[in-house]
């Protein structure tokens, strides 16, 4: 039987208090230094919340995807995937989230909460357009709070140490995954092996 921990002041009795250095660097808009790391990411996570629960998706595009339309305001593509829309249909029902940003070759990462909300404005999803694709909608984030996270998380991971990489051929691959789920119903070899050059035609 797992013992909870149950009120904060439990909590805190273990941990204490934050430093001063881990209060300080909340700001309540986008700084300059702030901007400069997220117009440097290619990758963000975005969390959102839902009637199933919570929800982590990835998000990467050329580095500076994620747009600084002002000091409170980020818009982000939605390009091509799955058409699950997950991320989506929560964002409309509840228009709480949160980004977390990586930066190849850095172990700082820069955390971002606030509200969004789904827009498909033409002109906004046209000035998006890469290869003459444009996304079918963006979201509009308004920042309420962003900060950096220290560098410990990928330090201890190795996550950017190229002797630590994970051979991809030790892992399962999205074919052997579906063919599992689906008892050899979709996937398999020949998902995998026509993967790239369907996924090099619907990039953007």
């Amino acid at each position: 039987m797992v013992t909870a921990i149950e009120t904060i002041e439990q909590l805190e009795a273990i941990y204490g208090q934050p430093g001063e250095a881990a209060t300080i660097k909340v700001a309540y808009r986008i700084t300059p230094s702030y901007r400069a790391l997220i117009e440097s990411s290619p990758f963000a996570v975005l969390a959102t919340c839902g009637e199933e629960g919570l929800d982590c998706s990835p998000r990467g595009d050329l580095p500076g995807f994620v747009r600084v339309h002002d000091d409170l305001t980020l818009i982000i593509p939605d390009r091509r995937g799955n058409n699950r829309v997950d991320s989506l249909r929560n964002l409309i029902r509840d228009p709480r989230a949160a980004l977390l940003f990586l930066i190849p070759g850095s172990g700082t990462t820069l955390r971002v909460n606030g509200r969004a909300l789904v827009s498909a404005d033409p002109e906004l999803l046209a000035s998006f357009g890469v290869e003459s694709k444009i996304p079918r909608s963006v979201i509009v984030m308004t920042v309420q709070e962003i900060y950096f996270q220290c560098a410990r998380a990928i330090i201890r991971s190795h996550l950017w140490d190229p002797d630590r990489r994970v051979d991809p051929k030790s892992l399962p691959t999205p074919g052997q995954i579906l063919a599992d789920m689906s008892k050899d119903r979709v996937g398999g070899e020949e998902y995998d092996r026509t993967w790239l050059e369907r996924a090099r035609q619907t990039m953007w």
